[in-house]
């Protein structure tokens, strides 16, 4: 009897086991939608399915296969908020969104975490505009971060990179891929596309230019940040740039078959916008479109930003492609709708409720962390005589002039803001009832100088126009865009003419009739300004594009906020102080890490209302060994009167090294906050990988061994601590 039960039993559990297989292979119609099937063997399935007219059209950015129901996971450009500005040929009304500073001062915040929560935000925002009904627009492949380098302060595209340092860029684009794509181990919250690949900072003839440099450069300079963006970040997506690099076109090099797809196991190779037609227009490297076409996607490109599927139908009619090509193309890219959920259910992936409730853009989380990124950001470049903070008590009347102090500016790659706040209406908001604001936009009948004497300070606000005027859509020529009004403007398309500041007039007109002069720079790069260093008493620059640029200016103008961004770049004294602008050897005098001469300020400065202390640099290991790390200690001590934050900045040099290396380049940072009086030892890690020169003769990274020397320092030129250690 027992064994019947038994019996019994096990038929039931058998019975009940083939039901819900049965259950389950009846609630799929194919295996690819399947969650618990391994990735590749979904994507076999996709691929079996679909027809080669499909197949072509999925190396668009529209990768969607409509027939089976698998959405695309779309795009949006994106490399400080989410851009939706509307397109009234499609019937898409622009959707606002939050909008960071530009990159260069997400970076001057010298804080990773804040440019990570900066991801985070526009990966959520991204997920919300693809998955709510009330928008339905794929934007869940953002293009950004921009991983380029700051090579040279002329260049047009400066506004939209982290740095001319290729750590501090690599630290700053990983942030802002880990804040995209999240940390969940299955999904993505979004998926980063980093551009542009490779060595891409020239903006005057781009479309056939070739960036010319060694391997060493290559490796240690220029694809750093894109290096750091995959390996450390988990980035699986970037963009070719225009250029050519040693006069081979990035859109056809095979160092994106050999390093990008075969070591970094990227899985969406993008063409720029009109990278393939050059091949054949400006380059004459093909002979037809057709061919440029087959060219690029025989390099590794999956993703087309120009004409291609005419073209490509054609190639595999003529056998030029096979089918099993645009497989394995493919293959790579729906890796990243696995990734993103597309085609699972919802349950199980943390990021598929990011379409509920009101928009985030709105939520006090977003906000008060656009305030914060925006707040960080500024660098205080002079403060004689303690000019600032301004005293609210103290003051009945505050001139704020500029053609910059009543707008904030949009670039070229921002989209529209929940809010604006303009310096004008922050500094209205901070100073109070009881204070008379004069304004005045420019000089026009002497409205600037009357304003500046019948106050008690005068703000004036100045820098450049983002797209250098109005019409920059409707700008372009073969050659990039039309020149600037302004000579010392620049803009995708357009590299800078000269590093002068044509409203430094203002400055000395506004001084002239009041002393007590503030000057803000809000600016994409830097500029010259060897007179307002002389003769301004305090000088603070913004980035362009934040939401929150007059509320976080102000507070820093009364003091309610105590400033601690730090450059993210070398800012000359003279334009003469550059190299050519085609040279891409950056040994001959660019960055902080060669540069000849003295700068108006070096790389890393930024000044306090408080002061700071460094002491005691030590290290956790008396040597590093070629293939371990260690950390680097120092104690670091508010000596001022108000709480503050500093950036602790570490450089290395190399006093025996058998080659050129640089004279110092920046191996770690922390940026701490403070009270007044309070003391904390920072640990900063540092990694002996980090030190490796490319050896092109083994064709390999090299830790050298022998003396290292530490440097702690609060800018690039103003070294507090120095210390010799040894590599075993």
């Amino acid at each position: 009897m027992h064994q019947l039960n038994a019996a019994a039993k096990l038929f039931r559990l058998a019975s009940l086991a083939c039901l819900l297989a049965s259950a389950h292979a009846r609630a799929y119609d194919h295996p690819f939608q399947d969650p618990a099937l391994p990735t590749a063997q979904r994507i076999d399935n996709i691929l079996s399915l679909m027809t080669v007219e499909e197949k072509i059209a999925a190396l668009s950015t529209d990768s969607s296969v409509k027939r089976l129901g698998i959405p695309s996971f779309g795009s949006s450009e994106g490399i400080h908020g989410v851009v939706k500005r509307g397109n009234a040929d499609k019937g898409l009304a622009a959707i606002p969104t939050t909008q960071f500073p530009q990159p260069p001062g997400m970076g001057e915040t010298w804080n990773p975490s804040l440019v990570r929560a900066a991801g985070e935000i526009q990966g959520t925002e991204g997920r919300y505009i693809t998955q709510n009904p009330k928008y339905n627009q794929p934007s869940m492949m953002l293009w950004g971060p921009q991983a380029d380098l700051a090579r040279d302060p002329r260049w047009g595209r400066t506004e939209e990179v982290y740095s001319e340092d290729p750590f501090l860029a690599g630290t700053m684009a990983t942030a802002f891929v880990k804040g995209l794509q999240g940390d969940d181990p299955k999904y993505w919250r979004s998926a980063a596309l980093l551009k542009h690949f490779l060595a891409n900072s020239n903006e005057n003839g781009r479309g056939n230019s070739s960036s010319d440099f060694d391997e060493r450069l290559f490796w240690e300079y220029y694809a750093m940040p894109f290096r750091m963006g995959f390996e450390d970040g988990g980035a699986r997506a970037l963009m070719a740039s225009y250029n050519a690099w040693n006069g081979t076109p990035m859109a056809v090099h095979p160092v994106l078959n050999s390093l990008v797809i075969g070591k970094w196991n990227a899985e969406v190779v993008s063409g720029d916008g009109g990278a393939v037609g050059n091949l054949v227009k400006l380059y004459k490297r093909y002979p037809d479109h057709k061919a440029a076409v087959v060219a690029a996607f025989k390099a590794g490109i999956n993703q087309y930003l120009d004409k291609f599927k005419d073209e490509m139908q054609q190639a595999v009619t003529e056998g030029l492609v096979t089918e099993a090509e645009l497989d394995t193309a493919l293959r790579r890219k729906f890796q990243v709708t696995v990734r993103l959920g597309l085609i699972d259910p919802p349950e199980g992936n943390p990021y598929a409720a990011i379409k509920d409730g009101p928009e985030p853009w709105l939520s006090e989380k977003h906000q008060a962390q656009s305030l914060q990124i925006a707040l960080e950001s500024v660098v205080l470049l002079k403060n004689a005589g303690n000019a600032l903070p301004l005293t609210k008590g103290k003051l009945k009347s505050i001139a704020v002039v500029g053609p910059l102090a009543d707008s904030v500016h949009w670039d070229w790659y921002g989209g529209h803001p929940p809010h604006a706040v303009s310096p004008l209406d922050g500094i209205k908001a901070a100073a109070g009832p009881g204070v008379t604001i004069n304004y005045a936009s420019d000089n026009t009948d002497g409205a600037a100088v009357k304003a500046a004497r019948a106050s008690d300070v005068v703000v004036v606000v100045v820098g450049n126009d983002p797209t250098c005027g109005p019409n920059m859509a409707h700008d372009w020529t073969d050659a990039g865009t039309k020149p600037c009004a302004d000579p010392g403007d620049g803009r995708e398309g357009r590299d800078r003419e000269t590093l002068a500041l044509q409203q430094e007039q203002l400055v000395k007109l506004v001084h002239a009739a009041n002393p007590n002069t503030v000057m803000v720079l809000v600016s994409s790069f830097p500029y010259t300004i060897n007179w307002s260093q002389k003769n301004v008493p305090a000088i603070v620059h913004l980035a362009h594009s934040s939401q929150d640029e007059g509320t976080a200016l102000a507070r820093v103008l009364f003091g309610d906020y105590n400033p601690g961004g730090h450059l993210v770049s070398t800012w000359p004294a003279s334009m003469q102080q550059l190299p050519p602008m085609m040279d891409y050897d950056i040994r001959h005098g660019r960055t902080y890490m060669y540069f000849k001469g003295k700068p108006l300020y070096p790389f890393g400065h930024g000044l306090s209302y408080t002061s700071f202390k460094y002491g005691k640099l030590r290290t956790s290991s008396p040597y590093l060994d070629a293939q371990g790390a260690l950390t680097v200690d120092v104690d670091v001590t508010n000596t001022g009167k108000r709480t503050g934050d500093t950036v602790i900045q570490l450089y290395v040099s190399h006093p025996k090294s058998k080659v050129a290396r640089p004279l110092r380049a920046l191996a770690g940072f922390e940026r701490v906050s403070l009270l007044a009086g309070a003391s904390k030892t920072v640990h900063i890690p540092l990694k002996a990988s980090q030190l490796a020169y490319w050896d092109a003769g083994r064709g390999a990274a090299t830790v050298e061994a022998g003396p290292l020397k530490l440097m702690i320092g609060e800018s690039s030129s103003n070294i507090k601590l120095s210390k010799e250690l040894q590599v075993r």
